[in-house]
This record gives structure tokens, sequence and C-alpha cells, in this order.
């Protein structure tokens, strides 16, 4: 993030993808600006735009992604092979002029191949941090349950705290931090239930999907042809996300009514009687974190109970553990959610629909 903590506004809009793949520009903005939401949506769905590049017909999951990215929050896509998870996680990265790192987890990684270590030197007779790949701006965690569980709990403070610490000295990792982890379905071999803990640190989970025949077609008629990850251009600079994420956190607001929605979703979900285990509060704060990324990404200033609704279930189906009986009668965390949905009262919130600014 920029180190002036109100930089002087750029009136002007985000560029669109550059002839080259150049550092990107774009405007630095406080989020104060009069024009701060609308740079907000302009990046964002310039950035959406270009991943899609790649992501031929997946604009909602892109749009997800990258709301978690505004969110400051983490990322878990879970899918059967090919479905493009990667693709997705290194498009983001790519299309973001920021540092990047790929860790591919299997049975025998180590913590430290993760955090980093403290090795002695001798030319300074003195022990120094050697910081692994978790100091990146995005950090692409593959098939992140073959991994063992003491490899997958190596994430949880520095996800939860953005820092790592190791022989009691804290590292901070760079702004904006973002974990982007793939999964295969946990009944395929091979593979380690992440730990309801870990689970709760990802702000999402989504599923790409397999695409539409449309869009197959698309794909396998110009496969020679398609832009691939590497020739995607760098949209945005690290700093400039940084400076976005404070606008949809202090440019957008979230009056009483639907907070008090979106938590009485939460709350909902601990005394259902399929759950076992709910979402906790930081399932609703996660919630409404969300929300505002995805009214500034409308120009919106203003959440919306539609917003809660949308984001309801990427955000809090992976926070639900289902009880056995209910999982016996093949209910879904998907399904229970939407029962909650269809009995908690939406609430009436006049003179936000359509609010700008």
């Amino acid at each position: 993030m920029s180190t002036n903590p109100h930089p002087a506004p750029v009136g002007g809009p985000v560029p669109g993808p550059p002839a080259d793949a150049g550092t990107p520009a774009g405007p630095s903005v406080a989020y104060h600006a009069p024009d701060a939401l609308r740079l907000f949506r302009e990046c964002f769905h310039a950035l959406a735009d270009n991943v899609e590049r790649v992501l031929t017909g997946k604009r909602e999951v892109v749009e997800l992604a990258l709301t978690a990215l505004f969110a400051e929050g983490h990322l878990l896509v879970e899918d059967v092979p090919g479905t493009g998870k990667t693709t997705l996680a290194r498009a983001i990265s790519a299309s973001l002029d920021a540092t990047c790192q790929r860790v591919q987890f299997t049975p025998d990684l180590l913590p430290s191949d993760i955090t980093g270590v403290s090795m002695f030197r001798q030319t300074t007779n003195a022990f120094e941090f050697l910081p692994g790949p978790v100091f990146a701006n995005i950090v692409i965690g593959d098939e992140i349950n073959r991994a063992s569980p003491k490899t997958q709990s190596a994430l949880l403070e520095v996800m939860e705290e953005g820092r790592v610490t190791v022989d009691g000295v804290a590292h901070p990792v760079p702004r904006p931090f973002m974990v982007v982890a793939t999964q295969n379905p946990v009944d395929m071999s091979g593979t380690y239930p992440l730990p309801e803990a870990q689970l709760d640190r990802f702000l999402m989970r989504i599923t790409v999907g397999y695409p539409d025949t449309r869009s197959e077609i698309r794909v396998a008629a110009g496969a020679v042809g398609t832009p691939v990850v590497e020739t995607l251009p760098a949209i945005a600079a690290a700093h400039h996300i940084g400076e976005f994420i404070e606008v949809a956190r202090n440019r957008v607001q979230a009056a009483e009514p639907v907070v008090d929605y979106a938590v009485r979703i939460a709350q909902a979900t601990r005394t259902s009687p399929h759950v076992r285990l709910g979402a906790g509060p930081r399932g609703s704060v996660s919630l409404i974190r969300a929300a505002k990324v995805r009214a500034a990404s409308q120009e919106r200033g203003h959440v919306l109970p539609e917003d809660i609704k949308a984001l309801a279930e990427p955000v809090l189906t992976h926070r639900l553990l289902l009880s056995p009986d209910a999982e016996l009668s093949g209910w879904t965390a998907e399904a229970v959610l939407a029962d909650i949905l269809s009995v908690v009262p939406t609430p009436v919130v006049g003179g936000l629909a359509g609010a700008r600014r």
C-alpha cells in the first residue's frame, strides 16, 4: 500500500490491459476522494475482464475471487481436477503487479518449507531468517489437502494475523496478502481433510465447475490461439489494491438492519437441527466485509440485503458441519443455508436501493 495515507486522487479511469505487459500506471486513490467508488468499480471490472480471458465463461467465479481479494480475505477453490482451479489463481496473480509464490502441497512438505527457517551464518556468527514462499502478496497453494495436517496448520497464524513467528520473532508478510488454495474433493485418494479451524480462516470457498457447452467448444476450437496466463498484462499494482481495500472498507456503509440480517443468518446456522457446528462470529464479519466489496464493485455506497444473500453461500457453507443424521438424509450445507435464507426475514432498508457514493 502507498506510504502516503492520503494519496492524491486521480480523476481518470483505471486503464484497461496495455499493449505490453509493463508496470501498470493505475491511479492512486484516497478512500475519501469523490470518485473513489467509480475508480474501484472500474478497477474491479478491468481485473475481472482480464482474468476471464483465460477462464472463459466463469464471470461469477472470477468476481467472487476478486471479492475475496478486495475484502482482504483468503480463497479456497475446491473442485475436481482439470476445471481451472490453479488457472484462476495464477490469472489473478498475473493481473497484479505484485509478488507471487506458488507452493505444491505434497505429503512430504514440511511447515518450514512454507514459513521459512532460521539458519546460522558463520560469517556473521548469528542466526538469519530465510523467508519462505508465504512472504508474497499472492500465495498459491496447489492441492492443499494433500499435505499433512501439521503442514496445513503452518498457514493458520499467517492467514489470520498476517505474520509468521519463527524462534519467537514475528515477521510480517506484505500487504495485500491473499492465500488462494486449491483442493480436490476429500473423497479422492491421498487427501487429508482440512481442520475446521483452518477452513474458518478462508473468507470464501468456491467451485469453478465444468464450463458450459458453448464455452468448452470455444476453448477446444481455439486452444492454440487462446490467451495463456503468461500473456496476461498486469492491470493494477499491489499498492493500488491496498488503497482500494480501504475504499471498500471506509466508503461503503452497512446499515444496522443489514448487519443484523447477516448476524441472524449466521446465528440460524448454529440452531439448525441439521447442523452440528454452525458459523461463528468470524462468519458474519466475513459476510459484511465481502458484501461491502460487492457494493463497491457496483459503485454503491451502501450494502443491500441482496449483497448478503448473494454471498451467503460462498462465505458460510464451508463453516458448517452437518449432523450425521442430516448427511444420511441427503442434506448438504448449501441446502441447509438455502432453507435458512428462506426463513430469516429480509429487512427492508428504505432509501438504499440504488444508492451511489
